[in-house]
C-alpha cells in the first residue's frame, strides 16, 4: 500500500513538474519569400483581411486549414497598429488564456516578424485593427478574419 502511494504521489509530481511532456512550439520564423504587397484596403476592416492573408502565407505551415476541432488551446485578441509602409508599430494584446501565457507572447511575435504587412496604401497615417488569432494544442493557428469555422 505505502508503493501504491509513493508511486502515485510521484507520477502527480512528474505531471505537475512536466516532466515528459511534449512542448510545443509556438513560435516560429515567418517565411521570408513571402514579400508585403501593397493594400488598396479603403478601411480597417478591409485591411485586416489583407493582413491575415499576408500572416496567413508568411506562416503558411502553422496556417490551420479547415474546420477547427471544438477544443483549442487559446484564444488571442490582438490590436495591431500599422505604419503606412507595413511596418507593425504597435502590438497590443487585448485578451489572451491566462492558462497558456506562453501562446499570447508567441502570437505578438509572430505578428512583428510577419513585417512588414502589406502597405496601406490608401490611408495617410497609420491603421489599426483587432484581430483573433485561434490557436490549436499543436501550435497551428487560424485567424477569426480567414476562419472556416469550428467543429
Amino acid at each position: 500500500m505505502k508503493r501504491l502511494q509513493l508511486a502515485a504521489g510521484a507520477l502527480l509530481c512528474a505531471v505537475h513538474l512536466g516532466i515528459g511532456a511534449t512542448e510545443v512550439a509556438y513560435l516560429t520564423e515567418p517565411s521570408r519569400s513571402v514579400s508585403a504587397k501593397a493594400s488598396a484596403a479603403g478601411d480597417a476592416r478591409a485591411y485586416r483581411l489583407d493582413a491575415a492573408r499576408h500572416s496567413c502565407a508568411s506562416y503558411a505551415s502553422r496556417s490551420y486549414k479547415g474546420r477547427l476541432p471544438p477544443l483549442i488551446r487559446g484564444v488571442v485578441v490582438v490590436e495591431t497598429t500599422v505604419d503606412t509602409s507595413g511596418h507593425p508599430r504597435s502590438v497590443k494584446l487585448v485578451r489572451g488564456p491566462s492558462h497558456a501565457p506562453d501562446v499570447s507572447v508567441a502570437v505578438m511575435e509572430m505578428i512583428k516578424r510577419a513585417g512588414p504587412l502589406p502597405a496601406p496604401t490608401r490611408f495617410t497615417g497609420p491603421v489599426s485593427f483587432i484581430e483573433i488569432w485561434l490557436v490549436h494544442k499543436d501550435g497551428r493557428f487560424q485567424l477569426d478574419a480567414l476562419t472556416e469555422g469550428q467543429d
